[in-house]
């Protein structure tokens, strides 16, 4: 086991002084978020191997308090490193004074500097902090060092969705699996358009499973909020007076247009390809990318580079072999969700409810969900073996809206087509570093089930 006993380029374990653990004057922030839900059920070491608990995850209107508690590098124990990405790194740890263990996500300051970040990471912290719904991952601490800044988060053993599809025969999923977690993936992508948030990057490496192989989306650093957090109130639509009203999701983001060029090659959409500024309806093009992808073992545009798979994205149709094992409805839902006219596209009318009632989703029970056995159930583990992980390889988002291109504002980035202006690039000067991280929140989320 590799624990390490003193301090290391990481900040984790160790003697380590903490900065910033209690909220300074001026910069307290009452969270009074509301709902949280409670920690894993098997997250504390000594749960008996092979021991199955339901899906416990609940919405109690009072289950988040704000602690004043004083928790740094020091009040975790490094177990293993679980991935890595450009500009930190995700550890399995364990808090030493409840012996829990937790997903300690690590990002180096000075590469967040050097690499324009520093708006993305402020950014998944508010989501995170915010987020309250059985399929994104929890958010427990949030807090600084002088030269990183710390998520704390749900220890997800069930490991990385990519993984576990890997391990099929064929690499892929049966229809009826695949609509599972597709079905999964809506519900959270509902609630995230009602939050008014974009997730963006959609794909199965940034979908982690749940001890129970229920999905958690997890890697916010791409996704974009509403100006005014939790976006415009929902619309209602009309519906059959026998059934429950139907949510439009749209709304909640419909005045919300962003022009960044951000996403995976092979899931980007064409709206985002040719610069034309892209709204919610991105998360539905790459629900139909995932789609395709847990069905058939690859992406539908995919090609030999990335211009190559740009074209097929602008001017190709998904492919279906003649034999292809599955239904009519699986190849139309893949179809409208892949459709290149976003204001055509499924979801483009009223969101999430829309996509909720293609054919494709008729045997699905929304309301149970969460409480029907997934088609994967994760490989039993004593949690800190991290069985179910290898080595999570980098996400290679694009991020071209973080790069430095000041002097070159207005034109293409070369090689990449029809990218102009980014949004919201960190290209400010300030004295200090730390002025450049006071908008961090140093907070602990107290949930349901704990003392």
């Amino acid at each position: 086991m590799d624990t390490a006993s003193s301090i290391g380029a990481d900040g984790l374990s160790g003697p380590a002084s903490m900065m910033n653990l209690s909220i300074p004057p001026g910069r307290r922030r009452a969270n009074t978020k509301t709902g949280r839900p409670p920690p894993s059920p098997n997250m504390s070491v000594g749960k008996p191997p092979g021991a199955k608990e339901g899906f416990r995850r609940t919405y109690s209107s009072a289950s988040i308090k704000v602690r004043q508690v004083e928790v740094g590098p020091s009040s975790f124990q490094k177990i293993k490193l679980l991935g890595r990405g450009d500009v930190g790194k995700v550890y399995l740890v364990r808090e030493k004074k409840s012996s829990k263990l937790y997903a300690m996500k690590v990002l180096s300051k000075k590469e967040m500097i050097e690499r324009k970040k520093i708006k993305r990471a402020l950014a998944e912290q508010e989501i995170l902090a915010t987020a309250n719904h059985p399929f994104i991952v929890t958010l427990y601490h949030s807090f600084q060092s002088e030269d990183f800044l710390y998520f704390c988060m749900e220890y997800c053993m069930g490991g990385e969705f990519f993984r576990a599809l890997q391990n099929k025969p064929g690499k892929c999923l049966k229809e009826d699996e695949a609509r599972f977690y597709a079905a999964e993936v809506v519900a959270a992508l509902e609630y995230l358009h009602l939050i008014g948030c974009v997730y963006r990057d959609l794909k199965p490496e940034n979908i982690l499973l749940h001890q129970s192989g229920h999905i958690m989306l997890s890697d916010f650093d791409l996704a974009k909020q509403h100006t005014s957090v939790g976006g415009r109130p929902a619309g209602v639509l009309r519906t059959d007076p026998n059934g429950p009203p139907l949510v439009d999701t749209r709304t909640c983001i419909s005045d919300f247009r962003t022009n960044s060029f951000v996403g995976t090659e092979e899931y980007i959409a064409p709206e985002v390809i040719n610069n034309k500024g892209h709204t919610a309806a991105v998360d539905w093009w790459t629900l139909g990318i995932l789609i395709y992808e847990m069905i058939f073992a690859t992406t539908p545009f995919k090609s030999n580079n990335r211009l190559n798979t740009f074209t097929n994205v602008l001017n190709a149709d998904p492919w279906f072999h003649p034999n292809a094992p599955v239904s009519p409805a699986c190849k139309d839902i893949i179809f409208r969700l892949l459709d290149k006219h976003e204001s055509t596209r499924l979801g483009s009318r009223s969101g999430a409810s829309e996509v909720k009632n293609h054919k494709w989703f008729s045997k699905i029970n929304w309301a149970l969900l969460r409480n029907q056995t997934p088609p994967i159930v994760p490989s039993t583990s004593n949690g800190i073996d991290a069985v179910n992980f290898r080595m999570m390889r980098d996400s290679k988002s694009l991020d071209l809206e973080s790069q430095v291109i000041a002097a070159t504002a207005g034109r293409p980035v070369p090689g990449t087509p029809g990218l102009n202006e980014p949004d919201g690039m960190d290209i400010g000067k300030s004295s200090s570093q730390e002025d450049l991280f006071q908008g961090f929140s140093s907070i602990t989320l107290l949930h349901d089930g704990e003392a």
